[in-house]
Order: C-alpha cells, then sequence, then structure tokens
C-alpha cells in the first residue's frame, strides 16, 4: 500500500474483517469475497479478542490474502504484527508509540488513524506512515462515531501530501461517489461487503463497481 498503489490503480478497497468471527469457517468466505474482485488489503479487527485467539485468525486468513497479493494489516498491535508475520499494523491514536511502531515495522506498512484532524494526519506522515486514515464519512455500527469527517478533507490532504489517504465509516455502494472524486486512495469497508443481502462477494462486486462509476 503505498503512494503508486493508489496512483496507478485509482481509488482501491481496503477491506475490513467482521468484528467476530469463527476463523475456519470464515476463511472459505473470505476467499470468495477476494476472488470477486480488487482489494489492496485485508485488515484483521476483531473485538474483544484474546491474543491467541488473534494468531489463529492470523493462521488461518493470512495465507489466504497472501496467495492473492492482498496485503495482511493486524489492528491495534504493532509487536504482535511484526511477531506473526503480517504485512503491516494500523494503529489508533491511543495504540502504543506509534515512533516506535515505525521503527519495529520498518519495511512493512503502518497505517495511522488520524479521525477528522489535520494536525494528527500532519504528524503521521512526518510519523513516516505509509497511509492516514480519515472518518467516519457517515454513519456506521460497527463502532461508536466519536469524529466525523467531510470529504474536503480528503481533498485537502491529497493536494498537500504524497502519503496515501483512506476514508473509513459506513462506507457503501451507494455513498461512495463524493469520497473517491475527493481523492481517497483506499475506501475501507466492512458491512457493505460482509453483511450484503447477496452475499460478501456480491457486496465487493458492487463496492468496486462504484468506485469505477465515480
Amino acid at each position: 500500500m503505498t503512494q503508486d498503489d493508489g496512483a496507478a490503480r485509482g481509488c482501491r478497497l481496503y477491506l475490513i474483517t467482521p468484528p467476530r468471527l469463527d476463523p475456519a469457517a470464515f476463511r472459505d468466505m473470505l476467499a470468495a469475497a477476494l476472488d470477486a474482485g480488487d482489494v489492496a488489503c485485508l485488515q484483521l479487527r476483531l473485538k474483544d479478542a484474546t491474543t491467541d485467539d488473534i494468531q489463529r485468525a492470523v493462521d488461518a486468513l493470512m495465507p489466504v490474502a497472501q496467495a492473492r497479493d492482498v496485503a495482511f494489516i493486524l489492528n491495534d498491535d504493532a509487536a504482535l504484527a511484526a511477531r506473526l508475520g503480517c504485512d503491516g499494523a494500523h494503529l489508533g491514536q491511543s495504540d502504543g508509540d506509534h515512533a516506535g511502531a515505525r521503527a519495529l515495522l520498518k519495511d512493512r506498512i503502518l497505517g495511522i488513524t488520524c479521525h477528522d484532524s489535520r494536525h494528527l494526519a500532519m504528524e503521521a506522515g512526518e510519523l513516516g506512515a505509509d497511509y492516514v486514515a480519515f472518518g467516519a464519512f457517515f454513519p456506521t455500527g460497527t463502532k461508536e462515531t466519536v469524529h466525523s469527517a467531510e470529504p474536503d478533507l480528503l481533498e485537502w490532504w491529497t493536494e498537500m501530501m504524497e502519503v496515501p489517504c483512506v476514508a473509513i465509516g459506513g462506507i457503501t455502494a451507494a455513498n461512495c461517489g463524493p469520497l473517491v472524486r475527493a481523492g481517497a486512495d483506499f475506501l475501507a469497508v466492512v458491512g457493505a461487503v460482509w453483511n450484503h443481502p447477496d452475499g460478501a462477494a456480491a457486496g465487493l462486486r458492487a463496492m468496486n463497481a462504484a468506485i469505477a462509476a465515480a
């Protein structure tokens, strides 16, 4: 996930797992979804999971993603991501030492949540983050919405900086157009794919079609 990825391919999907899953059962669903269209990376984001739970999920799901040239990112824990051989980590503002994580991950991907803050995004860029994440752009049931962002934040960032940006929060095929046009390099989605009425593969195809149409 570099600036070249975004620039060469246009806006791409950044797929996030459901907050709870059974790795063995989810593996086939993930494979079918990833086989349905373009995905830049998969973030494993589990709620209330133990380290053992996370390791089991990584062992089951990372090979599925990597076999399809999809980067596998672990949420919240840079040290665990490094230990388990993940392609990188995504950190929130309260998830430890960002500078230490950058040093630990070295050539791996580091993404940082910046909410709706230009200041936090500039700090992350100066630190060497591979991408910054802005949001929430729309109401979401995945997690409590504390910060809200507007598309003009994406426009400002892409004009000012070369570091790619990820838009997150309640994004669907129906509402993603303004974010794509504003310059988002990646759209992070959860429910739009996994909760699609016709299945995850159909959800992924719908998201890619909406990105292309924007």
